[in-house]
This record gives C-alpha cells, structure tokens and sequence, in this order.
C-alpha cells in the first residue's frame, strides 16, 4: 500500500506541495511553542552572584493550588535570620551567609546614575554576601564602617575614591551619608554594592526590633560545605527545615534563588505556549485540512478507478493517509528545525521587551518535536481519511461517475453544522458585553476563527445557493468569460468553497486578532487617561524606586496640591465558584487613602479615603464575578506568598485601566521591595510649579519626571503581551498566506484537463484567461465580503463593551491592506498556474495522468 501510495504522489506534486507547505509551516509553529513551554517547565538561571554557593535556603516562590499548574509569586519571599545560625552548625557546613538585598544605584561624578547588570531593586547586600560569589577576585579591605562600600569592578572607580550611593530602602533615622568611600572592588560574576553587615541591615530595615515590615529576615541562606560533604550536609539541611515550607536549592537550582521573578517569567512562558497553541491548533488543522481536501479531490478519479477495480473503502482510505502522511513525514523534518529557530527569535522578542530575563537560557531539547510529529501526524491521518471518505464508500460505478463531477447537493449534516458553529461564534461574541475584561475580550477572536470554520462547513451550500439565481440573472449578451464563470462557480460550489474559505480566515483572522488587541489597548488607555487627575508622574526607573523623602520633597514645592505614592504588584486572589475553591493571579495597584487627590478610579459604592489597614478596593467586574462587595472579605495571597484576609472598602468601574485590585499602602507594606515605584503629582497647572518639579527631577540623580497626559498619548508603557500578540499575528498571517498561495496553485493546476476541453471546443486562450480573472473577482469579493460579515458582529459587540461605541479601534488602514493583499494573492495565483496551462497543447494535457 504504501508503494503504490507513493507511485500516486510522485504523479500529483503540484497538489501535494499545499500539503507540504502547510505542514511545514504548522510543524514550525509547534515546535517553537512547544519549546517556550519546554523553556518554561525546565530551563533555570545560571546562578549568578550565589555560584559560590553549595547550597542555597530560600522560600518558595510559587503558590500550588490543588489539582493546577503553579502560580508564580513575583515579590521576595524571607527566612528567618536566625536559621543562618542553627545552619551554621551543622557538621560540614564551612560557612553560613544570610544574604539581605535593597534598592542601591551608583552615581557618577558627572550624577548619572551607572547601570546594574542585575537591575537596581536587590543591589544593595552586606559584605558577608561576598563569600557566595564564585572566585571573587578584591582588591582592598571589607567596608568597616556606615560610609564605606564595595562596588563592582565595572564600576571603574579605585579603592579610596569617593562616590555617590543612593539606597531608597534607608528611613529617614537610619540613612547613612549618601558619599561613601570605596574600601574595596570587587570583581566576579555577579557583583554588586556591598556594604558592611550592620550598615546593610539598617539600610534594609532587618534588624531585630527595629519596626521594619521584615526585621529578623534574610532574603535566603547560602551554605558552602567541605569538600566531601556536599550530599550528606544537604540531607541534614533539607531534615533541618522540613515543614516550614522552605526549599534546598543545589546545581543548577541555584538560579531559581538569585531573583524571584524568574518564576513568574517561566510561568509566564508555559502560560503564554498555552494560550498559543489553542489559536495554533485551530489555524493549522484548519489549513492541514483544507490542503488535503484540494489533494483528494484531485484524485478522485484515481481512487474511483481502483474501487472499480476491486479496491475496498477502507483500503482506499489508507491510501490516502499513506500518501499524505509520507508527505507530511518530508515537510516536518525542516519544519521541526525551522520551529527551533523561530522559538529562538521569539524568545529575543520576548527578553528585549522585558518579558523574560535575558539571561534564562533557550531549552533545547527533543521533546517538542516528538510532539509535533505526533500532532501533525494524527492531523494529516485523520484529514487524509476524511477527505477520501465519501468515494471510498461510493459504489464502483458512482464513483467513477463522480469524479469528474462534483455531488448534485452539498451534504446536509455539513451544512447544518457549519450553521450552528457560525451561531455559536455570535453567542461567544456576546461575553465583551457582559464582562469587561481581557479574558472575554480574547473571545473576539475565538468567535471570528470558529465562524470562519463553520463558513468552511456550510459555504458550498451557500454559494450553490447564490450562484443559482445569479446564473438565471445574467443578461442574454454577456461575454463568454463571464458566462462561463458564474456557471463554474455553481456548478462547482465546492471547489471553490474551498478557494474562498481560506481567504475568509486570513480576513477574518486579521480583522479579529488585531483589533481585539487595539481595542483593549485603546479602552485602558481611555480608562487611564480619564481616571488620572495628576498631571506629573515622579519615578526612578534606574534607583529601584523612589527615595524615601522624595515624597515630602515634592509636597513642600508651592503649587503641588497633591501628591501620592503609586506602587503595583501581583496577588492569588482565592474566591469560591459553584462549591469549589478557584485560585487566580491578578494584578493589583497599591495605593494610600489620599489617592483620591491624584486618581479617579471611578468609584460607585464605598470610598477609597478607607483604604487603611488590612483593606483593598475591587473593580466592578470582580466585585461582580466574586461576590466581593463593600463590606465583604477577601482572602488574597500577596506576591512573597503571605497568606492576608482583607475587607473590601471600595468598588471602582475603571477596572481595565488600574487592574481587578488596589491594595493599601499598609497591607502591602512589607510584602514588596519597600520602595514606592513612582509619585503621581497634581499641581495647579501654573508654568511655575511645572518648573519646580522639574527642578527638583534634575537635582536627584535618577528621578524622572513625564508628562501623564504625554504618556497616554504617545503610548507609553504598552503592555508586552500586545507586541507578543502582534508577532504572533504576524507569523501566522505569513504561514496563512502561504498556505492560501499554495491551495489556490493546485486548485488552478488540478483544472489543466477543464481548460484543455475548453481549447478543444474552441474558446480561445484569452477568453479563458477572461474567465479565470472573473473568477478570481467572484473569489476575493466573496472572501472580503465573508470576512466583513463574520468579523462585523464581534468586532461590533466589542467595541460597544470596550469603548461604548458599535465599532473597534484601529488603524485605518488595516483593512485596505489586507484587501489589497488578498486580491494580490488570489490573481497571481490563479493567473500563474492559468498561464502554464495554457503553454501546455490541449491533446498533451488530456493525456496527462
């Protein structure tokens, strides 16, 4: 079977290279997502400044829910300082470091601020952190007093010079001098400003008794061990701690410990190939699919001739998925190593956005493409045998008698389901009306792919239906071609069915995609914009956050009528649905109760001057969703994984804009890097108090001051899963083209016998040229206008929820575009593959096989 299945293929390439085409894009699609997830599950950080380490003790860093993947907690969680201690004297344990990290910038004598390779927010750390560093090479003596320091050879100051460090941890009684003296350098990989021990727990507020949200704790524990003690002082350690929920890190674990937000970015990841695949799956069974329809259907004939011949269904089926499948087998093999280089594009992407840690390493390993072998064999298996199915089961004599026909009417249970799934793509796109947040407004464009492939299901009815009435309409003096083309299109309605389908997707995928993704944006920008009273924002991007009397400062400035900290996080917020305990990350603003003088959130019932203590305010959709009214309590896990309860004071209705969740200073005091992320100022519009605050940015080294009203026009700060959604766009609109492109060539190649019997009876080969340009007219306007249609009502229902308006937002010329591209890729084509026919005399083409 197979030999006979490949001595069939080598006779029909031109249709059996849309197969190829697609599945070679698909397995090169699969296997990158595959690998961002394998990235995601295995890959780890070198360790960085803890490689001097033989074993790490640190606190987890991810919240498990029963029965789910693991939520990501992106704040430093703390151990106890005293377990440095009892560590220390386990037998074979050489050295015991508590290790403390805060917010510390060097500053130049020019006062700009270096750059940290590791980010300003954990740079500051205690001498006694050195002996984690791996073969650190000093020159000069440890820091011995509250103005010396260790700074990093890439600093490129000497030992004994002086220099300026900013640390926005300090409190206003503890803050040492800011001009420290350089006791010593400090070079290996990972190096950062070391200070001495005392001088770091009063900069970090971890001395025992010192009112601080963390005193007596230490971000994690390095241990170094004796040589030969390695195994035996980790089972002793792992014995120590067993039951406080802490982890014994070792190899390459080491890595998880140097930051906490590498966890939050591998989840990120797995979530991330999640949500890829679904669309992923849909578009390339969909175009896998489509491709092998063309394939069989020009090989009717053949598979008809050998059921005459004494073939059996099920033997015709297998010849179908024999061929495809060997196919398919050729196209994967470049498509699986075309996957693993576009996941190491994706991967830059995502590192230069600052979505993942530049450094977490690529995983490269055979797992993805098992997988996509095994997804897109089972694909083109059971595409192959759908597609033979009905002339497999064709008596001999109907079969042959049908080949080189289509069937007088389209199946009814196909078109009945292609309309119940158009139906229930418009239900779906009902959800931005009910719910105004992201996750009902990604049903926009679940709605659009799930119409288009109902349209698949139900277009030859459709068409045969429109082309009827269209032929019996034709005036008694049109032109042969035109005749000729409305006449194939009815007569053919599934051939070119599934010409338009296609087209339909990439229209509709284009349309939906995109402007979901603009319509959010547009509506939290919207929200934002409105909600902002501050005209001034106040940040220190490069210091970690904001100095501690950076506040007081700018409320002393004449004409500052307002000023307030702004800070955000992540939060597990636990809630009850139907009986069962449902765990959901979501992302939370942390506010004071003065915040009313600088935001306006849109409150309806309760007031954020309440926002005092264990307190949060909640959006209108989570009130709703949650049952989270005023009064009530909600039970939250902050992001350092400390389990609070918290009474809902407020309900805002800007949700899209501040997130599902505000905070209090007070409740997350403690649970975050300590540091406030910016200041939003509200002045009194005067030039003069515009001058002051400016002023006053120019005068810190680090400070930033931005225009609110700037930021929202120009776009600033766009979220990284919106260029993340655009590449994806991108990527798949290029493999559906291609794949469209590829379907159009066989479907126009496989009529070479149609247009040779047409020469023979005397229509010239201009007047069928004619012919095939109306039809790729008919084509393209069937396809735009579908794609319009199935697009229309989503985008519609979205806009109305989002922006309050029945239509998107977006680039105008999107859909000029996108006609254009279409109308380009339907003529070239057919137009091409019309052209070589033609060179070919009609006798040769009808002797063709």
């Amino acid at each position: 079977m197979l030999h006979l299945a490949l001595r069939m293929a080598a006779h029909r390439t031109s249709a059996l290279l849309a197969v190829a085409c697609a599945v070679l894009g698909g397995s090169a699609l699969i296997t990158g997502t595959g690998v961002l997830a394998e990235t995601g599950l295995r890959s780890h950080l070198p360790p960085g400044r803890l490689a001097g380490a033989d074993i790490v003790v640190a606190a987890g860093q991810e919240f498990r829910p029963g029965g789910d993947l693991p939520i990501a907690l992106p704040e430093r969680a703390t151990v106890p300082a005293g377990l440095v201690a009892r560590l220390a004297t386990l037998p074979g344990v050489t050295e015991a470091v508590g290790d403390i990290g805060f917010p510390a910038a060097l500053v130049d004598a020019r006062g700009q601020v270096m750059p940290s390779a590791a980010g300003p927010q954990a740079a500051g750390h205690g001498w006694s952190s050195t002996a984690l560093l791996a073969g650190p090479h000093i020159k000069g003596r440890p820091p011995a007093g509250p103005d010396e320091v260790a700074v990093p050879a890439s600093a490129g100051v000497r030992v004994g010079d002086r220099i300026q460090v900013v640390t926005s941890a300090a409190p206003a009684a503890a803050r040492t001098p800011s001009s420290y003296r350089v006791s010593a350098v400090v070079d290996a990989p990972g190096a950062q400003v070391y200070f001495s021990d005392d001088t770091a727990i009063r900069l970090s507020w971890r001395a025992v008794g010192s009112g601080g949200p963390r005193s007596g704790t230490v971000d994690l524990i390095g241990l170094r061990t004796a040589p030969t003690a390695h195994d035996r002082v980790t089972a002793a350690v792992r014995d120590r701690i067993a039951g406080t929920g802490l982890k014994v890190l070792t190899g390459v674990d080491r890595g998880m410990a140097v930051a906490p937000g590498v966890s939050a970015a591998r989840s990120l990841l797995v979530l991330l190939a999640g949500s890829l695949a679904g669309i992923l799956l849909l578009v390339i069974g969909f175009v896998t699919a489509g491709a092998l329809g063309v394939t069989v259907a020009g090989q009717r004939r053949d598979l008809a001739l050998m059921r005459a011949v004494g073939a059996t269904p099920r033997q015709i089926r297998r010849l179908a998925a024999h061929q495809a499948t060997a196919v398919a087998a050729l196209a994967m093999v470049p498509g699986i190593a075309l996957g693993y280089l576009l996941a190491g594009r994706f991967h830059h992407v995502l590192a230069t956005r600052g979505v993942v840690p530049s450094e977490l390493p690529l995983t490269i390993g055979p797992l993805p493409a098992l997988a996509t072998a095994a997804l897109m064999l089972s694909a083109v298996q059971v595409s192959a045998r759908s597609a033979a199915r009905r002339t497999s089961r064709l008596p001999a004599t109907e079969a042959v008698a049908e080949s080189r026909s289509e069937p007088r009417e389209p199946s009814r249970v196909r078109t009945r389901t292609g309309l119940l799934l158009i139906v229930a793509a418009l239900a779906l796109s009902v959800s931005p009306l009910l719910s105004r947040t992201v996750l009902s407004a990604s049903s926009t464009s679940i709605a659009g792919i799930a119409a288009a492939i109902g349209l698949a299901l139900c277009g030859p009815a459709l068409l045969k239906g429109a082309g009827g009435p269209a032929a019996r309409r034709l005036r008694p003096g049109v032109t042969a071609p035109t005749w000729l083309a409305v006449n194939n299109i009815r007569a053919h309605a599934l051939r070119f069915s599934g010409v338009v389908t296609p087209l339909t997707m990439g229209v509709v995928f284009v349309l939906t995609y995109t402007m979901t993704q603009t319509t959010v944006l547009a509506a939290t920008r919207q929200d934002t914009r409105t909600g902002t009273l501050a005209q001034y924002r106040l940040s220190a991007p490069r210091l970690g956050g904001m100095p501690d009397d950076a506040l007081s400062a700018v409320r002393r400035l004449p004409g500052v009528r307002a000023a307030e900290p702004v800070g955000s996080t992540t939060v597990v917020w636990r809630y009850r649905v139907y009986g069962d305990t449902t765990s959901e990350s979501a992302s939370a603003t942390i506010l004071g109760p003065g915040a009313a003088g600088v935001l306006d959130l849109g409150v309806g019932q309760g007031d954020t001057a309440r926002l005092k203590g264990a307190t949060v305010a909640v959006s209108g959709e989570a009130a709703g969703e949650r049952h989270a009214g005023v009064g009530s309590r909600v039970r939250l896990i902050l992001g350092d994984g400390a389990h609070v309860t918290a009474r809902v004071v407020a309900v805002y209705d800007r949700g899209l804009g501040f997130g599902p969740l505000v905070l209090s200073q007070e409740l997350a005091a403690g649970h975050t890097s300590g540091a406030a992320q910016s200041l939003l100022v509200r002045t009194d519009g005067s030039p003069a108090a515009a001058r002051r605050l400016a002023a006053l940015a120019a005068a810190r080294p680090g400070l930033v001051l931005t225009d609110t009203a700037r930021e929202s026009a120009g776009g600033q700060g766009t979220p990284p899963e919106v260029w993340i959604n655009l590449a994806v766009v991108v990527v798949l609109l290029a493999y559906l083209l291609l794949s469209i492109a590829n379907k159009l060539v066989a479907a126009t190649a496989q009529r070479r016998t149609e247009i040779a019997a047409l020469r023979l009876v005397g229509t010239t080969p201009a007047q069928i040229r004619a012919m095939m340009r109306r039809e790729a007219t008919v084509i393209t306007a069937a396809a735009l206008g579908a794609g319009l249609v199935l697009s229309a009502v989503p985008l519609a229902l979205l806009g109305q929820g989002f922006l309050g308006r029945p239509w998107p937002a977006g680039p105008a010329w999107l859909l000029p575009v996108t006609a254009a591209v279409l109308a380009a890729t339907a003529f070239l084509t057919i137009e091409l593959p019309t052209r070589r026919a033609l060179s070919v005399p009609p006798a040769d083409a009808l002797r063709a096989p």
